[in-house]
């Protein structure tokens, strides 16, 4: 640092060298700047709702199944309340049954410690590692968190790839918890806003309007991380393992894992966990090879004493795991190559969440897993309007058959004489799970009409295949709608989707009728409530007790404001909740000018802010509503008053 004095013009120059100044950018704010908000609480939901009559049987089915989060906010703490629950009954000619289940599935409070860069959960919760497998425990965790880094610096959540062969419910579910659930239209889908928090083997359910369904796991195992030099990132946890009934397994444990950059493109990183009788150590490296790609290693050990009283002969059992995983960019074709996680675990090799298994159906469950991993490919071809992705998992293990699923996708957007515009896509997928095999082909063409399109689809799955012809299109407030009819091997069908972004709540219908075998309605709301020492308003959904701003239009309804995505307006009261803001980046809020309503002007109509995780912000908008009235003042002898005049 140094200093130059300008006394001719009074002034003092610091030069301070980059490399002691505050990281920046423009979309991120420094921790100084961050807003817990205020003090409120929410309740957040997402509800579907099925209807189905078989044809056949004459029977009646309906399904409701909901999940959501209520909770409170007190100065930067955040206290949460996650519940589930289904509702299913069957009516038919010989019985009629119902099925109800209602539970609270997790009870925690987190908060943000900026100055360590780290986030502080109590409660229950399930274990966050990049090294241990997941497991539900109640205790307390402190743990670096990615999203208080600028975007360029984040992490990343997995994606979800399938296809639906009809109208569908998607669920993605962890242990038996459900952490998202959504309806779909018929074709591929992708499912790309997971919590970056979620970690371990995830359980994708697709359950058709038809009855079907489709079943594969999904490892979140992440890509090759190298932590920046000098730096470390670390994970620490302690409590007591737990199941979904709240019921303790063992005693208690501790976990502490760490990432360091030991050089610039070199990361050590290794942990350990355990409790009185199981415990893993691990360590690996993480190297950045340069145009090679990037690659990490690690070994992980375990040893644990089973006793005799738990359907065991009082052995021990020791064993190691081996994991790489590689990742490379191909800049000069565009494209990636991700070999994610391949794991090989010896036969006597235990994570802690199979010794909790062990511990609680005093066994060995089948399923004891030998090898896992997972490869996605990408591949863009610009020139030709092409792209191309391919991505296969597959788990092997020691007593129970193998499971794999691959997903390939090809899409092409091409003109056509005058025709512009036009889009033609293959998707082909194959799952093995539980010994059974499925596999189905998609394909697709779709043509622009007007600012709608018509499309051909065709779905072949074993001896199932449909063939059909669409209508789809959108209005300009976001609204969008799906008409299929076509012909599959039980005769004609015909299916419909719309979904609606209201102020309120988010809507998704979808209606499925096939000839002679059944007819179905589906219906999904996403949504919320947040109510504040500021006021309160009902608001679309967003993820389950996630981030919001409360804005204030001084009592004036029907202003229209906007944050990221769709416009919402204001309640009677003046209120609104935008709810797609996000955490520890720059948000802004504004007024829509051109759709005031007619008595009402704003003077303020730009709002920002930066929030903490799960807060309620709140900011205020200077608006100010009755009659315009222009007048024009002349002086008694008919002569306009001097500028300025009182």
């Amino acid at each position: 640092m140094d200093f130059q004095a300008d006394l001719g013009h009074s002034t003092l120059l610091v030069n301070l060298p980059q490399a002691y100044m505050e990281y920046s950018d423009v979309d991120w704010d420094p921790p100084a700047r961050w807003d817990n908000g205020i003090p409120g609480i929410i309740l957040d939901y997402n509800i579907n709702n099925q209807l189905r009559h078989d044809q056949e049987s004459g029977s009646e089915e309906q399904s409701i199944s909901g999940n959501g989060t209520l909770g409170a906010n007190l100065g930067a703490w955040r206290l949460r309340a996650d519940w589930q629950a289904s509702y299913d009954h069957r009516d038919d000619d010989e019985n009629t049954s119902t099925l109800h289940d209602q539970s609270w599935s997790r009870y925690y409070a987190y908060r943000a410690l900026p100055t360590l860069g780290a986030k502080l959960t109590l409660g229950e919760s399930y274990l966050q590692s990049d090294v241990f497998d997941s497991f539900n425990y109640i205790g307390a965790s402190v743990i670096s968190d990615d999203q208080m880094l600028p975007p360029k610096l984040r992490g990343y959540a997995p994606e979800i790839v399938g296809i639906a062969r009809s109208n569908a419910k998607v669920k993605v579910s962890w242990q038996g918890r459900v952490l998202y659930e959504t309806q779909v239209p018929a074709g591929p889908f992708r499912i790309q806003d997971l919590n970056q928090s979620v970690s371990g083997t995830l359980h994708v359910t697709v359950e058709e309007q038809n009855g079907q369904t489709q079943e594969f796991d999904v490892n979140t195992a992440s890509v090759p991380f190298l932590t920046r030099p000098g730096m470390v990132r670390y994970k620490m946890a302690l409590g007591r393992p737990q199941d979904w009934d709240h019921h303790p397994i063992t005693g208690t444990f501790a976990s502490a894992e760490a990432s360091w950059g030991v050089t610039n493109g070199w990361s050590l990183y290794g942990g350990a966990i355990g409790e009185s009788n199981y415990q893993a150590v691990a360590l690996g490296s993480g190297k950045d090879l340069g145009v090679v790609g990037a690659v990490a290693v690690d070994i992980t050990h375990s040893i644990a004493h089973m006793p005799q009283d738990d359907g065991f002969d009082g052995e021990t059992l020791q064993g190691n795991s081996y994991r790489i995983s590689y990742s490379r960019d191909f800049d000069e074709i565009d494209s990636r190559l991700t070999f994610a996680g391949y794991r090989f675990s010896e036969k006597n090799f235990m994570s802690m969440s199979d010794y909790l298994d062990a511990k609680t159906y005093h066994h060995l469950n089948a399923g004891h897993e030998k090898e896992r991993y997972t490869v996605t490919y990408n591949q863009n071809f610009r020139e030709q309007g092409m792209s191309a992705y391919f991505s296969y998992s597959r788990s092997t293990f020691w007593d129970s058959p193998d499971q794999s699923n691959y997903n390939l996708s090809l899409s092409w957007y091409f003109d056509l004489g005058s025709i512009k515009n036009l889009s033609a896509s293959l998707n082909g997928y194959r799952s093995e799970y539980n010994g059974d095999k499925d596999d189905g082909v998609y394909i697709s063409l779709s043509v622009p009409w007007g600012n709608d399109s018509i499309s051909y689809n065709g779905t072949f799955n074993g001896s199932q295949h449909r063939n059909q012809l669409g209508y789809s299109g959108h209005s300009q407030n976001g609204d969008n709608w799906q008409l299929h009819v076509g012909q599959d091997e039980q005769g004609a069908q015909a299916d419909g989707y719309y979904s609606h972004q209201g102020a309120l709540t988010d809507i998704d219908l979808s209606a499925d009728y096939e000839e002679g075998s059944y007819r179905s309605l589906g219906m999904s709301l996403r949504g919320g409530m947040t109510l504040t020492t500021q006021g309160g308003a009902l608001h679309r959904g967003s993820l389950a007790g996630s981030t919001r701003l409360l804005v204030d239009t001084d009592g004036i309804a029907d202003v229209p404001v906007s944050g990221n995505g769709s416009p919402t307006s204001t309640n009677i009261f003046g209120k609104a909740v935008i709810a797609d803001v996000g955490s520890y980046s720059r948000s802004l809020a504004r007024i829509d000018l051109n759709k005031l309503p007619e008595k009402a002007e704003a003077t303020k109509s730009v709002v920002q802010i930066t929030l903490t995780e799960g807060a309620i912000g709140y900011r205020h908008f200077d608006v100010v509503s009755g009659e315009k009235m222009m007048a024009v003042f002349r002086l008694a002898d008919g002569d306009f008053p001097p500028f300025g005049a009182e």
